[in-house]
């Protein structure tokens, strides 16, 4: 019973800090596009897709996915140098 309590805690706990990550990795991503954006236009479109999906999910308070969604955009900005 202990553990469930803090594990239910822990959960609760950790959604607010899915959401104030969010607005980082969107923060990162809109300065790599100004600064340095891909040269592929394809995976500068991709780049913008996954990063509007991830806003998107965001504001509709799916933290986790749109982590993940961020990361993927993160991630193809990361590889295109």
């Amino acid at each position: 019973m202990r553990r469930l309590a803090l594990f239910l805690a822990a959960t609760l706990l950790s959604t607010p800090l899915w959401a104030m990550h969010c607005p980082q990795d969107m923060a990162q991503i809109d300065a790599f596009l100004k600064s340095a954006p891909p040269a592929d236009p394809e995976v500068l479109a991709q780049v913008q897709k996954l990063r509007a999906e991830g806003e998107a999910l965001h504001k509709a308070g799916d933290h986790s996915q749109s982590v993940k969604v961020l990361g993927e955009a993160l991630d193809l900005l990361q590889a295109s140098e």
